[in-house]
């Protein structure tokens, strides 16, 4: 007897599999499969979300993250995206990343006398181990290079291990304005939208009721020919009247509510830290600050290029911010005062939702409103 002839579409299947189309087949059904399971997930979390509470999701969406944090390839990350929640646990600016860069000033000022009312003088770039022992070469950072020295203004440069970009470090002088005034220029979004015309749109997207972190959009022009770039990143700052210092501490981050446009190339690495140091105290003029910085613009252009637009492109930026707090101060023009609202002096409602792990989401679920005087 002979064999019974094969249907049709399995004549079809394995003419194409020995016309090559094997591997095309197998991704067809892949992406089915890929669709089926995403489609899936929508349906599960517009379940979840007609019945549970924006704040019950969150817990929800918490215990979850948890849950899943410590396994290779979960899919947390996508279950975030997909509940519309950004989770705070992994994304705040913690305390000790504000110390630190306290730390970086007070190690530069038990190095030199660079801190001193009359501005800026010496300044040795490369800090000794505090702790006298050998360093492991592994740990050992790159030196910095002076770029720019004035008397006023001093910049350096470091290249960041393993990439092509260059870490900055400037360290300056202001006398005719106060540290409130210039702290409270560089915080308020509204503000900067007047005095700054490379910005294109900048606004608090949410707020951790936690630790005062905030996650920001920012997306601002760059030089022609190249495209816009936006910036998804959280900040946190911090006012110690005590030690007589202020910190603010930025670095990029990703988030459900800002999805990635066409129209802009997004910045996914970016780090900023500025500490200020009164001569006197925050309402009188005089003060030394630190402004560490680092991203990647993704750019085509050559290492050398990169590092001129950035090198020449923060003194303009400070200079505009500069001047921007001398305007705000001669035209009183009125600014929100960061220094006064204290957002590190948390609530008892605040501290029992940081003590309570199923709580530490709930008050981070709706966008920030911030009034502005």
């Amino acid at each position: 007897m002979f064999p019974r002839r094969p249907p049709a579409s399995l004549a079809a299947w394995l003419a194409g599999a020995r016309g090559g189309g094997l591997l095309g087949l197998l991704a067809n059904q892949c992406r089915f499969v890929t669709g089926l399971r995403v489609r899936r997930a929508q349906q599960i979390a517009q379940l979840y979300g007609r019945l549970y509470s924006d704040s019950s999701r969150c817990v929800l969406l918490g215990r979850l993250w948890r849950r899943l944090r410590g396994r290779p390839g979960h899919a947390s990350g996508l279950m975030a995206a997909l509940a519309g929640v950004f989770v705070w646990d992994e994304e705040r600016i913690q305390e000790e990343e504000l110390q630190r860069s306290i730390n970086e000033m007070k190690r530069l000022e038990e190095m030199s006398s660079v801190f001193q009312s009359s501005g800026v003088e010496r300044h040795a770039a490369e800090p000794k181990s505090q702790s006298g022992r050998k360093e492991d070469p592994k740990d050992k950072e790159e030196p910095w290079e002076m770029v720019m020295d004035k008397k006023h203004f001093k910049l350096w440069r470091r290249p960041i291990t393993g990439t092509h970009l260059y870490q900055y470090r400037v360290f300056g002088t202001y006398t005719d304005v106060t540290p409130r005034q210039f702290f409270n220029v560089q915080l308020d979004t509204e503000y900067r939208k007047k005095w700054d015309a490379l910005v294109i749109k900048l606004e608090v997207i949410e707020r951790d009721a936690v630790s005062g972190s905030e996650v920001l959009h920012w997306v601002t022009h760059f030089p022609y020919p190249m495209y816009s770039r936006d910036y998804v990143y959280v900040r946190r700052y911090s006012v110690d009247e005590e030690n007589n210092v202020m910190v603010l501490v930025s670095r990029a981050v990703e988030h459900p509510s800002v999805p990635e446009s066409p129209e802009f190339v997004r910045v996914r690495s970016y780090e900023s830290q500025m500490v200020i140091r009164p001569h006197k105290s925050f309402d009188e003029n005089g003060f030394d600050y630190m402004l560490t910085y680092s991203d990647n613009p993704q750019t085509v252009f050559p290492r050398y290029c990169v590092s001129w637009m950035v090198s020449s492109g923060m003194p303009d930026f400070l200079e505009k911010l500069h001047m921007a707090t001398l305007k705000a101060k001669n035209m009183e023009i009125k600014v929100k005062d960061y220094i006064s609202t204290k957002p590190l002096e948390m609530s008892s409602e605040a501290k029992a939702m940081a003590q309570s792990p199923e709580r530490k989401n709930e008050g981070s679920c709706g966008p920030a409103r911030i009034e502005y005087a």
